[in-house]
């Protein structure tokens, strides 16, 4: 953004909403307001060509979008249901896109990228989705997962590695990948969108 303190501005007075599921222990642990259509817009005609070209999307499959979402990350870590305590994946189509925009700084952690040790899976997709989703729920029915965000390799998931936050930075990656949103307890568990881990959710679809 040629202007990122002004949307972090915009961010600062709009009236913030729990994400559907979160008191069920599910979905975004925190709390969205929605983003600027004029933000929208732009990112749309920048990313388009962007993602096509890089991620190989036929040039002929039409441009599909979520509402683009503050995002502000709420709930402490003993209130997260199993589910948002390992990596997860977005979407199993192969040209679905997550695109993040990060209005804080590095102290908000970033986001990580894993593999699943038992199927060696860090992709999901049509094909192995079914499959890799009954071993997961199998393995967490047996141990439940320990009750924090997760960041680090643990006996289910292999850490492969982490986008750094930084304020200004976009990210896009396929909604496939296994993934989770590495934070900072100490200081990202925050509905101040002026202190916490505020970011800007889009995903996309061709």
């Amino acid at each position: 953004m040629q202007d990122p303190k002004a949307l972090k501005e915009i961010a600062i007075q709009s009236q913030f909403e729990p994400y559907p599921g979160v008191r069920d222990g599910k979905g975004y642990p925190g709390v969205r307001a929605k983003a600027p259509e004029q933000y929208s817009f732009n990112l749309t005609e920048l990313l388009e060509p962007v993602i096509k070209t890089n991620f190989d999307v036929p040039e002929l499959l039409a441009i599909r979008k979520s509402i683009c979402m503050f995002s502000l990350t709420t709930t402490p870590a003993n209130e997260l249901g199993p589910l948002q305590c390992t990596p997860h994946f977005d979407a199993s189509t192969p040209n679905h896109m997550a695109v993040l925009l990060y209005l804080c700084d590095q102290q908000h952690g970033g986001t990580g990228f894993y593999r699943h040790k038992k199927t060696g899976l860090q992709q999901i997709t049509a094909g192995n989705r079914e499959s890799y989703l009954d071993i997961y729920y199998e393995e967490i029915n047996a141990e439940r997962p320990q009750q924090r965000y997760f960041d680090e390799s643990n006996s289910q998931f292999t850490f492969l590695g982490m986008i750094p936050a930084k304020f200004n930075r976009l990210v896009v990656y396929r909604g496939s990948l296994l993934h989770s949103a590495c934070i900072n307890p100490a200081i990202s568990i925050n509905a101040n969108p002026d202190s916490g881990r505020l970011t800007v959710n889009t995903f996309y679809d061709f």
